[in-house]
């Protein structure tokens, strides 16, 4: 049962130590409430962490779906309690809602970030950006889905304009209603591997994921007329097995999307604001008034966007704001996990293309 849900030889390694210890291994399939569900070699299982967890955990090291734990078994009736959970190959994070921030994991071990958004409506291309960057940081590889693809007429444009600011992600417009593109989808669904559907309420994520099932199991609600957006019925995180033996995580719609240590998903994003800024005549330009700005060149000539470059500054002060407030140690413990990531990220990335 654990392979279907993407065990394999290194998590078998990183496990060996917990086993010794009479733990049990399992992956974390739903996420409600202070409970879990874990998919266990004995079936499915109720848990909830142990006393020890919840006290030393630091921020963002909570069980979130999709994550592989190591837990004790309940009694008869009773809940498994997790103990430890295995180090994340990637983690799709936001700053935590509210006043008090943190981060927050969405969903970790994934493979793809399905980043939805709805054609019904217009999409706002500053938005898209703040989940491209989340999820080139993330480690897993970005796809926009551009949904309820039969309510507009004239896809070519929208998508062209999409796919202009996706910074190398493809793009793919679909219904859920239709069928329109969803076979697109299965070459990211293959067997073993994880995505993550994120978007803002309305986007259609449940009724995509119902179609890609085959089944009505997610509850889906109208849009509101008055704004366009969904109400709220997704209520919980929940990974799914696809009939095809693709794993999927739904996931709440997201009032809001913070960023969170995002510098290199921020570079990834923005790459043509990158490759600008390298070309400036001094290294700390400050891409004002200095001679020699390539930024500056390019804005005044038209060719980069002046929304784009506000967008992109907006976001660079918003990542500066939060380095200044977060404690030095566990900022750079974090950081010492994200180099881990990308560098397996970007083998695997290698690894595909000579394939």
């Amino acid at each position: 049962m654990l392979k279907t849900y993407g065990w394999s030889d290194d998590l078998q390694r990183n496990f060996a130590p917990h086993a010794a210890a009479g733990l049990i291994a399992g992956r974390v399939v739903l996420q409600q409430r202070g409970l879990y569900g874990l998919a266990t070699l004995a079936g499915e299982a109720r848990a909830e962490i142990s006393g020890k967890l919840a006290r030393d955990a630091v921020a963002g090291g909570y069980p979130a779906v999709g994550d592989w734990v190591a837990a004790s078994p309940g009694g008869a009736g009773g809940l498994a309690i997790i103990h430890h959970v295995l180090p994340r190959r990637t983690a799709f994070t936001r700053k935590a809602p509210g006043s008090l921030g943190g981060v927050q994991v969405v969903a970790a071990n994934v493979d793809v970030a399905f980043l939805t958004a709805p054609l019904s409506g217009e999409i706002n291309p500053r938005l898209m950006e703040r989940y491209l960057a989340s999820a080139w940081q993330s480690g897993a590889a970005p796809v926009v889905l551009l949904t309820k693809a039969d309510l507009r007429a004239e896809l070519g444009e929208v998508v062209e304009r999409i796919g202009a600011l996706a910074a190398g992600a493809p793009v793919h417009a679909v219904s859920a209603r239709t069928g329109q593109g969803l076979d697109d989808l299965a070459a990211y669904l293959t067997a073993g591997r994880t995505a993550v559907m994120v978007g803002s309420s309305g986007a259609g994520k449940s009724t995509l994921l119902n179609a890609l099932i085959g089944s009505r199991r997610m509850a889906t609600g109208a849009v509101r007329e008055d704004d366009g957006r969904g109400r709220h019925t997704t209520s919980h995180r929940e990974l799914i097995l696809l009939p095809g033996g693709g794993l999927l995580i739904d996931t709440p719609g997201m009032r809001e999307l913070g960023l969170w240590e995002a510098e290199e998903g921020l570079a990834a994003a923005f790459d043509d604001i990158e490759e600008l800024a390298a070309k400036c005549r001094f290294r700390d330009c400050g891409h004002g008034a200095e001679p020699g700005c390539a930024v500056r060149a390019a804005l005044e000539a038209g060719v980069l966007d002046d929304r784009r470059w506000q967008s992109y500054r907006k976001l660079q002060r918003e990542l500066a704001h939060l380095e200044a407030r977060e404690d030095p140690a566990l900022k750079a413990a974090r950081r010492r996990q994200w180099v881990v990531i990308h560098k397996a990220q970007r083998a695997r990335g290698k690894l595909e293309r000579q394939e």
